[in-house]
């Protein structure tokens, strides 16, 4: 499994969230690797999206990642669980793509020994819980997602894509309405 090209992340956000979609995230850690492909995603606009961590073009020292290359990687805690963005848009254009949640692919004992669950469809169907299992951390802040350890491949193209309101957002004013979160139709590790 080879990393995607850094050329690939260089397309609009809107473009690259559902390009991500049927793509192979990988993580490669002590205890093992694990992958899934990635089924849903959400699209955050920068300074003009009131549920961007970046709107009004906020710099801090959590965002300032968002201000880099495309293709870097966001990591960031929220509810005690850290989530995975992937850095979209041009220098000191600070959007990023969500990756909410995957379909597992490899290395499920150690993403179940990780986040043991009942059901299968429950272990990496959300943000935080996808994170968990696949070993992403706050260490992975600022790492590109086209080298090791952790990175993107190329997967399967979805039959369909569907999309809709981003999640988890309801005090960002109009944003919330917003149909920037795209997922593959039918995959039953889609968070919702």
């Amino acid at each position: 499994m080879e990393p995607l090209e850094e050329e690939f992340f260089q397309k609009p956000t809107l473009e690259l969230a559902q390009a991500l979609l049927g793509c192979l995230l990988i993580k490669e850690t002590e205890e093992g690797t694990t992958s899934g492909f990635i089924v849903e995603t959400e699209a955050y606009m920068g300074p003009h999206d009131r549920a961007a961590h970046s709107f009004g073009n906020r710099r801090t020292k959590r965002t300032e990642i968002m201000f880099g290359k495309a293709g870097l990687v966001y990591t960031y805690v929220m509810h005690t669980h850290c989530l995975v963005n992937v850095v979209s848009a041009g220098i000191d254009e600070p959007e990023a793509v969500l990756i909410r949640a995957i379909e597992p692919y490899t290395g499920l004992d150690l993403m179940q020994h990780r986040r043991p669950v009942d059901q299968l469809k429950n272990l990496t169907n959300g943000p935080g819980k996808l994170t968990k299992a696949m070993g992403i951390t706050m260490n992975d802040y600022g790492r590109a997602f086209f080298e090791s350890p952790l990175y993107i491949a190329s997967g399967f193209k979805p039959e369909e894509i569907a999309q809709g309101p981003r999640i988890g957002i309801a005090g960002s004013g109009e944003a919330r309405d917003y149909p920037w979160r795209f997922w593959v139709k039918g995959n039953k590790f889609v968070s919702r």
